[in-house]
């Protein structure tokens, strides 16, 4: 994947800006687990997902993790820049989910050919509305639908990220992902498996019942 397939408006900035743009990234890799921005205070520039995925969450002053959304090829990440926007308030982590490469623009050669393009400014401000569609739509899922129908919403978000009805995934990760402690996925997998909508083994969640966990998802 190029740099420039990661930007729809790419064929509108002018050539310039397309050089100014392609000479500053960086193109580099990051491990499974890496922290690739820890927070308001890190301003690591522009991520664009060659290949891979990143995955975008919050942090208590307790350690309760909770996911935001997940960042895959082409997508464009716009937090780990947060130095760019001085309205932003609230702090974002972003690390590797999976072995991922990803173009890094510095910040300021970004916002100096934004400057320079209303094209650009216009299509950064669409990704940072969609952005915190997809934070909003999440905060409505914790504030306003119950946990079964939560984590039943993820296996089959899961599932269809991976390709496959067995993830190999923790209760603990489930955890992380959700906002909740270990013991309160592993009760609730556990019901879902005397529902017979899974199947547990050590490391494993396979999806027995897939219509069951998409009406219980769906309530």
């Amino acid at each position: 994947m190029q740099l420039s397939d990661g930007f729809l408006i790419w064929n509108k900035l002018t050539q310039d800006q397309q050089r100014q743009l392609s000479q500053a990234a960086v193109l580099r890799t990051a491990q499974q687990g890496e922290l690739l921005h820890a927070g308001q205070g890190d301003c690591q520039g522009l991520l664009v997902v060659a290949d891979g995925q990143l995955r975008a969450y919050i942090l208590s002053d307790q350690g309760r993790q909770i996911t935001l959304y997940r960042l895959f090829e082409r997508d464009v990440c716009l937090f780990s820049a947060s130095c760019m926007m001085q309205s932003i308030q609230f702090s974002i982590a972003i690390e590797a989910e999976k072995p991922t490469k990803l173009w890094v623009i510095p910040p300021d050669v970004y916002r100096q050919v934004m400057g320079q393009s209303a094209v650009l400014a216009n299509y950064t401000n669409d990704l940072m509305a969609s952005r915190f569609s997809e934070v909003m739509w999440r905060v409505e899922q914790i504030v306003f639908k119950s946990f079964d129908c939560r984590l039943a919403a993820f296996l089959l978000e899961e599932s269809e990220n991976e390709g496959t009805d067995k993830l190999t995934i923790t209760h603990e990760k489930i955890a992380n992902h959700l906002g909740t402690a270990r013991e309160v996925v592993t009760r609730m997998l556990r019901y879902f498996q005397q529902e017979q909508m899974v199947q547990l083994t050590r490391g494993t969640v396979l999806l027995t019942d897939r219509p069951a966990l998409i009406r219980l998802s769906r309530q």
